[in-house]
């Protein structure tokens, strides 16, 4: 039987979720994203989220009210959007090689929406788009990690904006996640590199992702003990940081669809997020088929999955306490320009986590 395999008929409900109850962010608002939603975060202090979209903008929603709370632009398309760990400053990355940062230390609220925050862009260093981006911990300072199509990692000064070493890393970056001390870039032809921020300069293990296709996607454990990784072929891989606990290690099918004229195929979704659960460590995963899933990796055990939603889904985070899920639902590229339709949806998503729908199961093996 295959692992997280589907469940009996008469099981079949207790499984499947609901999201008509799920809340459109961007439904009310007079400013929303105008095209694809790269990524998204929760702030780990409020209940703000920040939107990235390829508009050029960054969106900043107040979870709780739904309201947008503010809006800035950028010289590019927006790939990446990250909190720093105070959730007072939010750094983005664009296209046009550069990273915007906006700090919210000290604004005016007017209406109940922040205002006149401090915009500041840093020197534009790195020689193509800045895919990822990360605020990660060294030496007991927090500095701005990003990640590029040029095939390097830089750590940045938050303050000056200046660089303060760099990576050279096997590929281009697709991918980035850091849980404390360990910071996981996943790169064309399937490089993933392992940095321990111990030692930042350097790439402690390099490994081929185990899945055969494109990566998609990297997420690290709640407990920094390890990552997922979802690839373009529908499938996500568990994988562990420390070598004695490799035989952990372990892959398995997800976002297909089977074919309706062939017994003996399916559909095949591209795995475009994977988030962890701050609070249990079980973890979502979202796809080009519009659905997604929650799953407990102890157990190799699906949890709950939940029907499409009406478009792909192209990031998704959890906030900080585990109660909310977060998904944007919006055009993931995945058919190329000629694919990109005016009637697509462009919609952020709010999931209230209720019950046990994301905790473990019942004698899940813990390491």
């Amino acid at each position: 039987m295959a692992l997280f395999g589907t469940p009996p008929a008469a099981a079949a409900s207790s499984t499947t979720g609901d999201t008509k109850n799920d809340i459109d962010l961007t439904a009310a608002s007079t400013s929303r994203p105008q095209d694809s939603i790269s990524d998204l975060m929760f702030s780990p202090g409020t209940d703000y989220l920040a939107v990235a979209s390829w508009d050029k903008n960054v969106y900043i929603y107040n979870t709780q009210s739904g309201k947008l709370q503010y809006q800035f632009a950028c010289e590019g398309h927006v790939l990446c959007v990250a909190w720093s760990s105070d959730g007072k400053r939010v750094v983005a990355g664009d296209t046009s090689n550069a990273l915007t940062l906006v700090n919210f230390e000290t604004v005016q609220v007017a209406e109940g929406v922040l205002t006149h925050p401090t915009v500041q862009q840093f020197p534009k260093k790195h020689t193509a788009a800045i895919k990822c981006v990360r605020w990660v911990m060294i030496g007991g300072q927090e500095y701005v990690a990003s990640g590029s199509w040029d095939k390097m990692i830089m750590y940045w000064d938050a303050s000056s904006g200046n660089v303060m070493s760099q990576v050279q890393c096997m590929e281009r970056v697709y991918t980035m996640d850091v849980k404390n001390s360990i910071l996981v870039v996943g790169t064309a032809e399937r490089h993933i590199h392992m940095i321990n921020l111990a030692k930042p300069n350097e790439i402690a293990k390099n490994i081929t992702s185990p899945l055969k296709w494109q990566t998609r996607v990297v997420s690290c454990f709640a407990d920094a003990s390890g990552f997922a990784v979802g690839s373009i072929e529908g499938r996500c891989a568990i994988q562990y940081a420390e070598d004695k606990d490799q035989s952990l290690n372990f892959s398995f099918k997800c976002h297909r669809v089977p074919d309706p004229t062939s017994r003996d195929t399916s559909k095949v979704y591209s795995v475009n997020a994977i988030s962890f659960h701050p609070i249990h460590g079980t973890f979502s995963t979202a796809g080009s088929d519009g659905t997604f899933h929650f799953w407990d990796k102890d157990a190799k055990h699906r949890l709950k999955g939940y029907p499409a939603v009406g478009g792909s889904i192209t990031a998704t985070g959890f906030s900080r306490d585990g109660n909310m899920f977060a998904y944007a639902i919006s055009y993931d590229w995945s058919k190329g320009y000629a694919g990109n339709k005016p009637d697509l949806p462009t919609q952020v998503k709010i999931h209230q986590i209720i019950g046990d729908e994301c905790k473990p199961r019942p004698g899940s093996k813990k390491r």
